[in-house]
């Protein structure tokens, strides 16, 4: 038996893909439409406003029969000939049962038609791991009546193929890169490449140039959708600060650290409310809420054996 053979892999943890796809399409929606769906991309007149449809779609998924609304999203948009459109992009996440996924494309496109009276097209994302499941219609029939829906596709996994990847890799659209990350996180078991493969996504970020809110968004979308294990995330965050740090582009670094200075300010507040009451962490809320790390750290200690708030902070 090799080495090769007796290796032991770290599995990456279960990802939640269903919360970062709803909100990458909502915030990226003509971007993603431009990768996946050019010719759909090309008839919409992005010079109009789009809009979510939330509460609608809510109205008409509660009560259907083929399970879960995984990462659906309904949006309002105007083509290039003037006309309202609304467009149902399904995101199928798991690659369940062919039959049940076209049923539920049926079902809310004729529920949203039937209660609201709209045009809609409806669009499906399938960025599960099973290269078999690729619905492309729901059909039913008998005795001469027949219903045949049918719908465009994209799956996600046809992207991993070399010359897609390079495809993806080489766009210049913001949502290549969540395409990209949602790829990996699905085909990679082994946690310590998939940590290799988000930091060479977020590194592109980086290198592409992007303001920083955009890295931001983008960071925090990558970050949801590709999970680690608690000491190779630990491992990950490093090598970022550090390239970070190295580029001069303390984006990442900077909130982070802003964000455990609050954490820490928070604990020395309640830990001052139990010792000497509320009015007493009042009075200096201001003063912890505008200290360094360092210094909360000095005052938490210090907390320990005050006897009075004066020998806290003097």
């Amino acid at each position: 038996m090799t080495n090769a053979d007796t290796k032991t892999t770290v599995a990456a943890p279960k990802r939640d893909h269903d919360s970062p796809w709803k909100e990458a399409l909502e915030r990226f929606f003509p971007e993603s439409l431009a990768l996946l769906f050019p010719a759909i991309h090309a008839e919409i007149d992005w010079s109009a406003p789009y809009r979510a449809l939330d509460s609608e779609l809510q109205q008409i998924t509660g009560d259907a029969d083929s399970g879960r609304c995984y990462a659906d999203k309904l949006l309002d948009v105007r083509t290039t000939d003037g006309r309202e459109t609304w467009v149902l992009v399904h995101v199928e996440v798991q690659g369940g049962a062919q039959a049940l996924f076209s049923k539920r494309m049926f079902q809310y496109n004729y529920r949203i038609r039937d209660r609201y009276d709209r045009s809609v097209v409806s669009l499906a994302v399938l960025s599960d791991s099973n290269r078999r499941f690729r619905p492309v219609c729901y059909e039913d029939g008998r005795w001469g009546c027949r219903i045949l829906f049918e719908f465009p596709v994209v799956k996600l996994l046809d992207y991993a193929e070399p010359a897609r990847w390079a495809e993806l890799e080489a766009s210049d659209n913001v949502f290549a890169l969540v395409v990209m990350a949602q790829i990996r996180a699905k085909v990679t078991d082994d946690a310590e490449t998939l940590k290799g493969w988000k930091f060479r996504l977020i590194r592109m970020m980086y290198e592409r140039g992007y303001e920083r809110a955009l890295i931001l968004e983008l960071f925090r979308l990558i970050d949801w959708m590709i999970r680690l294990p608690a000491g190779l995330e630990a491992d990950f965050r490093q090598q970022l600060y550090a390239y970070e740090e190295q580029q001069r582009m303390p984006y990442v670094t900077t909130v982070e650290q802003a964000g455990i200075q609050r954490g820490e300010a928070m604990i020395l507040l309640a830990q001052l409310q139990e010792k000497f009451g509320p009015d007493t962490a009042d009075a200096y809320r201001e003063r912890i809420t505008a200290a360094e790390s360092e210094q909360l750290l000095q005052w938490s200690k210090r907390i320990l054996s005050a006897e009075t708030p004066e020998t806290i902070f003097h």
